[in-house]
C-alpha cells in the first residue's frame, strides 16, 4: 500500500499530473462532505475566513462563512486575496486521506512537521480554530472508507 503511493505521486511528469488530477477531484468534493456535518458546522460556527488550499499544483480558494464552506473555486486566479494558505503535495492529501493513514500522515502539524505541509500567512485564524481545520481537512477520508478524522 505504501509502495502505491510513492508511485502515485513521485515526481515524474505523468505520475504527479495524475496524482495532482486524483487529489483535485477528491478534495472538490469537501463543500458536500463538510456541509453535511452538522458537528463540524457546529464547530466552525464562528468562523468566517478565506484561504487557500493546495492540492499538489492545484490551487482551491475557500471562503469559509459561519463554519460552512460557502465557496470552493478551482483553479489560479490573479490577485485572489486569502488570509493563510496551507500547501501539500498530492502524494501527501492522498496518504493523509487513506482510511487509517500511515504514522506522521495522520494530521496536519504531523504533516508540516515532516515537511510535506507548509502553512503561510496569516496563521491567527487557523490557529484559533485548528481542530476545525483538521475535521474539515480530513473530511475526504469518508470517500475513502474512513471516519472523517
Amino acid at each position: 500500500m505504501a509502495d502505491d503511493r510513492e508511485k502515485s505521486g513521485g515526481s515524474g511528469g505523468g505520475a504527479a499530473s495524475d496524482a495532482d488530477a486524483h487529489a483535485a477531484a477528491t478534495f472538490a468534493q469537501l463543500p458536500a462532505l463538510a456541509n453535511a456535518d452538522a458537528w463540524l458546522v457546529q464547530r466552525g460556527r464562528h468562523l468566517s475566513t478565506e484561504c487557500l488550499i493546495e492540492i499538489g499544483a492545484v490551487p482551491f480558494y475557500a471562503s469559509i462563512a459561519a463554519g460552512r464552506i460557502a465557496a470552493l473555486e478551482r483553479g489560479p486566479q490573479l490577485m485572489r486575496p486569502w488570509r493563510f494558505a496551507i500547501r501539500a503535495s498530492a502524494r501527501s492529501w492522498l496518504g493523509f486521506w487513506q482510511p487509517v493513514p500511515l504514522p506522521g500522515s495522520h494530521d496536519l502539524l504531523a504533516l508540516a512537521k515532516r515537511g510535506e505541509l507548509r502553512l503561510e500567512g496569516d496563521l491567527a485564524p487557523l490557529m484559533a480554530n485548528l481542530q476545525y481545520f483538521k475535521d474539515l481537512l480530513a473530511a475526504p477520508r469518508r470517500l475513502f472508507g474512513g471516519v472523517g478524522s
